[in-house]
């Protein structure tokens, strides 16, 4: 495995996907360039064994599948998200002080490790819908340059930051924009210039601060990677690759991604809305099938819920499980919970472990501790649209949910591998327990 090239094209993808419509956009340039062809859920569908489909959802959300033929067995899936805890820009959102300053409102997304946004050069990415004369359109935004930042109140008018502090959203966490000038409106206009468009012809925004630092390579040897949205665009990255390099043979090979995980899935283009079902069903369809084709289909799925995990901390290793404890470039973690947090069961924690035994790359186990509940993952939510064996697993990494997190320079191409494996391989259900595995 190369992985200084792994990296390489994992980080430009990072640095270029500040948030979730991006993600989704340069997944699908990808996507394109690979050959596949792009479907839109208003239009008819018709698809043909041997080619490879995508298809998009609020700009926010994508699934890409290759059909190898007409009798296929079952769907190898694997799902990830592309949106991270941030900070959504708000209406209105210019706030004047004192007749000086100009921040900017904004509100959480997801929950997020505050601190490590102070101080830190941010800027603005998102998309904003426009009128045209028929209706409207979407256009993407990122402003990139480093415009923003939230500073942080001297020690000496806060003396007891250091002994543990509570950030109030609306008072700590508001960006600095600009100073006060004769115009009003700065922001919508600067936005409006980006999408080349007037600002009295933006309709509505969905905006978001992003940090602004690269993604590294450090350590002494390079042994570990750093970059804003690990948790979860490592994980999509490697399931795409791994979706491109593969050779379906008996099943349908299926790349899902989905947006708003980080506060619950429960959306149009989240793991609990009808993306997913909805798309099996009318490939099922498109292809001549029946409805106890579909349902015997099912049974002979297996779905890879991929978000990553928490791995031992240096500085707190009392926070982990005594005895299943992942590390850095030690490979993927297979997540277990008996409360069903994460979905794997025996069955489904034995299959996985066969996958990466034949791509050939090391698995490792996380549990919470027991006195520690912990949070949950789109594996479980997705089960209530298509339900079927599921494994949850993750790439190791520290420091999840800041805007600057720390994974293994390894574990990206130990997870593509893998999703290779999945993707060209298929599940025979014999009856509850009993599987057939075709590498």
């Amino acid at each position: 495995m190369n992985f200084d090239n792994v990296n390489r094209e994992l980080f430009s993808f990072l640095d270029h996907s500040p948030n979730a419509f991006f993600a989704v956009r340069n997944m699908c340039d990808l996507l394109e360039q690979a050959g596949m062809i792009r479907l839109y859920e208003g239009a008819p569908w018709s698809l043909a064994a041997g080619r490879g489909y995508y298809v998009t959802r609020n700009d926010s959300a994508v699934i890409a599948f290759r059909i190898p033929k007409a009798d296929y067995t079952g769907f190898q899936m694997m799902a990830s998200h592309c949106d991270s805890p941030v900070f959504k820009i708000k209406a209105n959102a210019e706030i004047t002080i004192e007749n000086q300053y100009v921040k900017l409102n904004v509100e959480k997304y997801g929950g997020m490790l505050c601190a490590p946004w102070l101080d830190r050069p941010l800027s603005v990415a998102g998309r904003v819908i426009v009128r045209t004369p028929d209706g409207i359109e979407t256009k993407l935004v990122n402003i990139d340059r480093d415009l923003l930042i939230i500073p942080n109140l001297a020690i000496h008018m806060n003396r007891q930051v250091n002994d543990g502090y509570k950030f109030n959203a609306q008072a700590d966490m508001l960006p600095l924009f600009c100073e006060k000038g004769e115009e009003s409106d700065s922001f919508l206009k600067l936005i409006a210039s980006e999408a080349g468009v007037s600002a009295q012809d933006i309709l509505d925004t969905d905006l978001f601060l992003y940090n602004r630092m690269p993604a590294v390579s450090l350590g002494l040897n390079k042994e570990f990677i750093a970059s804003g949205r690990l948790d979860d665009l490592q994980c999509a990255f490697a399931s795409l690759k791994g979706f491109l390099q593969a050779s379906p043979g008996n099943s349908v090979a299926v790349h899902c991604v989905f947006d708003n995980e980080e506060v619950g899935s429960a959306t149009k283009q989240g793991a609990a809305g009808t993306f997913l079902r909805d798309t099996l069903r009318r490939i099922n369809r498109a292809m001549g099938r029946t409805e106890d084709d579909y349902l015997m289909s099912i049974a002979s799925s297996f779905l890879v819920s991929a978000d990553n995990a928490h791995a031992v901390h240096p500085n707190h290793t009392d926070k982990t499980d005594p005895t299943n404890r992942p590390y850095l470039n030690k490979g993927i973690v297979i997540k277990y919970s008996a409360n069903q947090k994460y979905t794997t069961d025996a069955v489904s924690g034995a299959v996985m472990r066969a996958i990466c035994r034949q791509a050939g790359v090391p698995c490792q186990t996380f549990t919470n501790r027991s006195d520690m509940p912990g949070g949950s993952t789109l594996g479980n939510i997705s089960q209530s649209q298509v339900a079927l064996n599921t494994v949850d697993i993750g790439l190791p990494q520290l420091a999840m949910h800041s805007p600057y997190e720390t994974a293994g320079a390894k574990d990206t191409a130990y997870l593509i591998e893998a999703a290779k494996v999945l993707f060209s391989s298929s599940i025979e259900g014999k009856g509850d327990g009993s599987y057939k595995l075709v590498f």
